[in-house]
């Protein structure tokens, strides 16, 4: 009997083109422009998050609650953050390039 074992079928779609690579380089250009913002946007405000969780750790009346719920908040962003980062990854891929993008404040 002849049938397909289910590894040749991953095989079959991990090998599809990301929808990025069929973009023009100054489209792709943009994109990776706008993903390195956002990703760096999100690299601060999960660092404002972080933070708030360790100085509420050190402070021994700190609820439980309160707690958990920055702990489950930070690493919720880090799972947005690590989603964000592989779709910049894909966009640099197909870009072939990291673009030069100013820190905020510089032109």
């Amino acid at each position: 009997m002849k049938g397909v074992d289910s590894s040749d079928a991953n095989d079959k779609r991990d090998v599809r083109e990301p929808p990025c690579s069929s973009m023009q380089k100054s489209e792709l250009e943009a994109l990776a422009v706008a993903a390195i913002l956002e990703h760096r946007r999100l690299l601060v405000a999960d660092e404002a998050v972080y933070e708030e969780w360790t100085r509420a750790t050190a402070v021994p009346t700190t609820s439980s609650d309160v707690l958990k719920s920055l702990q489950d908040e930070y690493l919720a962003r880090q799972k947005k953050s690590e989603a964000q980062q592989e779709e910049l990854s894909e966009i640099i891929d197909a870009l072939g390039y990291v673009p030069d993008v100013a820190l905020d404040g510089e032109e």
